[in-house]
């Protein structure tokens, strides 16, 4: 293999809406570590804070900082790894993957197999679809209320779809409903008026609502939603990231229903990197289809651009992901 460089570009957040390029020194992997070269990494939704600016943020942020989502091939490894060599491509749970390069712990990285080669596969994105779907417990027998479809909704519309479960998905746009359809869902419903979308609801489900239902939007009229759609019994898995302060909820109506209300965000390390194996599992047999949820790619250099395409919600984007190396 050629020599590791030792300079890298990597994108820069230097201040709210404004994300430079710079040149700067390539990481070298401590003993648990490996060093990735990235070909890329997905853009997340939680991004759009720190892009947008917010008073607890410093800037200029550390170069690649933001970018969670990389995948790539191993360059070295720390002197403690074993399991993964140099060539091997893989996706990884690091921090600071807008750029050439990024370390991750080697506990933390899932080798990716060759059925996969060439996809861009921003793993720990899928891992968390994947996650949220084990926390659901979703059976044949379900009739499932997908609310918001991103790239979230529509990776669990699919693996809902494909366990066998009725999917019945929520949106506010026709483009957003047509990729549910797409994705497997057998109704769809436009978010458009409260009191309608529920009895839409309950005229496909003969009034007895869903056996578990995702909210995937982060906002709170969705979740609202998302609790009238839930049956008496069901389950309601918060899937979306409400990051912009408190909500008011009707607990009322959960708890006479008696529902189970699961915040379906996982913070442990060890558990975001098996849902990226599992993830790797879903694309290889066809339960996650790619061509459906990544729709934008950006070279490095337009990371601004690609950031401001998703806070802007531009039409027809799923997910966008920047692409480095001999992917971009």
């Amino acid at each position: 293999m050629p020599a590791t460089p030792t300079v890298m570009r990597a994108a820069v957040l230097a201040a709210p809406g404004d994300m430079r390029i710079e040149h700067t020194e390539v990481p070298s992997p401590g003993p648990t570590q490996v060093l990735i070269r990235l070909q890329g990494s997905g853009i997340c939704a939680s991004n759009m804070p720190a892009f947008e600016g917010r008073a607890w943020f410093d800037y200029p942020m550390p170069p690649g900082d933001l970018g969670h989502e990389g995948w790539g091939v191993v360059e070295a490894v720390g002197e403690q790894v074993s399991g993964l060599v140099p060539g091997q491509r893989v996706a990884a749970l690091s921090f600071r993957a807008y750029a050439d390069y990024d370390v991750a712990e080697a506990a933390h990285v899932v080798a990716l197999p060759a059925e996969l080669e060439g996809e861009a596969f921003p793993g720990e994105a899928l891992g968390c679809a994947m996650n949220i779907f084990r926390r659901a417990g979703v059976e044949a027998t379900h009739t499932v209320a997908v609310v918001g479809v991103g790239f979230l909704g529509a990776a669990l519309i699919q693996l809902c779809a494909r366990a066998g479960a009725r999917v019945v998905a929520v949106a506010r746009s026709a483009a957003a409903l047509d990729l549910a359809r797409r994705c497997g869902a057998s109704h769809t419903l436009p978010m458009d008026d409260h009191a309608t979308v529920i009895e839409a609801m309950s005229r496909i489900t003969r009034g007895t609502f869903c056996d578990r239902v995702f909210e995937c939007t982060g906002k709170p009229w969705p979740l609202d939603l998302a609790g009238e759609f839930t049956a008496v019994r069901g389950r309601l898995v918060i899937a979306g990231f409400h990051q912009d302060g408190l909500r008011q909820v009707n607990v009322q109506l959960w708890n006479w229903r008696g529902i189970d209300v699961v915040n379906a965000h996982e913070r442990d390390p060890a558990i975001a990197t098996e849902g990226m194996r599992l993830a790797v599992e879903a694309v290889v047999d066809g339960r996650l289809d790619l061509s459906l949820l990544l729709s934008h790619r950006y070279a490095l250099e337009d990371a601004g651009h690609a950031l401001a395409a998703v806070r802007d919600r531009e039409e027809g984007l799923v997910k966008a992901v920047l692409l480095t190396g001999s992917m971009a």
